[in-house]
């Protein structure tokens, strides 16, 4: 099933924190994950939501669990609006505090993920991204690509109007992002639908994956979708996208956003369309996000984040851009 990748949980309220680190702790524990890799998770939890408590504004948890192709881990982000950090790194040292405590929290939680990652900017805020792997060794597998996702479904919903699913073979990599027409079930119910026509679609051409999807969820109340695919031979993208899914291609000097037709899909889409081609040679980063996240991101206002794990963008993009009543989604895929 199709659905929101990250749970959120809003960390601004003390009473709340076991609560959450109970929940978090069931969720994991239902994927398999060990009673040792679970107890360090718990202990993840209660720093980032006793880091919360102390320096945020509006805190807030993401986790999410993932399959990752037989390596498993759990991933929690750890988002705040807070003072940030004029050197974060001075603040992983065990000791280091300013609110006059031990000062262990950020290192320990370093010391007990597998990936550990921290961003701050100095009156922006601070994103903290700890992920927990089944077996630790699959933590340090190289990829030829790396895919990020945060998906969230609207606050007060069971189930996300966003989806995205992803195709591989030797030749090509497809993905598709969808956004139901409005939330909850029934929204859901269209881009499942939709996932499923993507998955049996033979062909490649993001085009003509989009006019056979059409033709299988006439029956919903229809989509918005962008569809993109990578060629390993060719080192060139292919994309084709109806409606208001920002599409962006990033390179290491210049950067192109892709224009989408207009229409619904499953309702009236244009009789004329075409794949558009981008070389790996110029934009070797793709960007997708639904209609919950304002389009027009300046990543320049992140000083050097291209040097940490593209997830942190992600929560970047997430943290800054985010309508908080919609359903909102940030994929990036980056090919190595």
């Amino acid at each position: 099933m199709v659905d929101a990748t990250h749970i959120s949980f809003v960390a601004n309220d003390r009473s709340y924190f076991a609560l959450i680190k109970k929940q978090i702790h069931r969720l994991a524990q239902d994927t398999g994950l060990s009673e040792s890799r679970l107890n360090e998770l718990d202990l993840i939890v209660a720093e980032m939501t006793s880091n919360l408590y102390k320096y945020s504004h509006d805190g807030e948890l993401l986790l999410g669990l993932f399959n990752n192709g037989g390596a498993p881990y759990a991933e929690l982000i750890c988002i705040d609006n807070g003072p940030g950090m004029a050197n974060p790194g001075k603040m992983l040292q065990d000791g280091i505090s300013s609110t006059h405590t031990l000062g262990h929290g950020l290192g320990s939680i370093k010391r007990l993920s597998d990936i550990f990652e921290l961003y701050s900017l100095p009156n922006w805020g601070t994103i903290v991204l700890s992920r927990i792997y089944h077996d630790p060794r699959q933590a340090k597998i190289k990829q030829d690509s790396i895919l990020t996702t945060i998906i969230v479904a609207k606050p007060g919903e069971e189930t996300s109007g966003d989806g995205f699913v992803t195709k591989r073979n030797q030749k090509h990599i497809k993905l598709m992002l969808a956004d139901g027409l409005g939330h909850g079930p029934e929204a859901n119910k269209a881009i499942n639908e939709a996932a499923i026509a993507f998955r049996v679609f033979p062909e490649y051409s993001p085009t003509e994956t989009l006019r056979f999807v059409h033709s299988a969820i006439k029956k919903t109340r229809g989509a918005v979708i962008t569809i993109v695919g990578y060629e390993y031979a060719e080192k060139t993208w292919n994309a084709a996208g109806i409606g208001n899914i920002a599409c962006r291609f990033n390179g290491p000097v210049v950067f192109k956003n892709h224009m989408s037709y207009n229409g619904i899909v499953g309702h009236n889409i244009p009789n004329t369309m075409n794949d558009q081609l981008y070389p790996l040679a110029e934009y070797n980063q793709l960007m997708l996000c639904s209609d919950g996240i304002k389009a027009r991101t300046d990543l320049l206002k992140y000083p050097q984040i291209s040097k940490y794990d593209q997830t942190i963008l992600a929560a970047a993009i997430y943290k800054d851009h985010a309508r908080r009543n919609d359903d909102m989604s940030v994929v990036l895929l980056k090919i190595m």
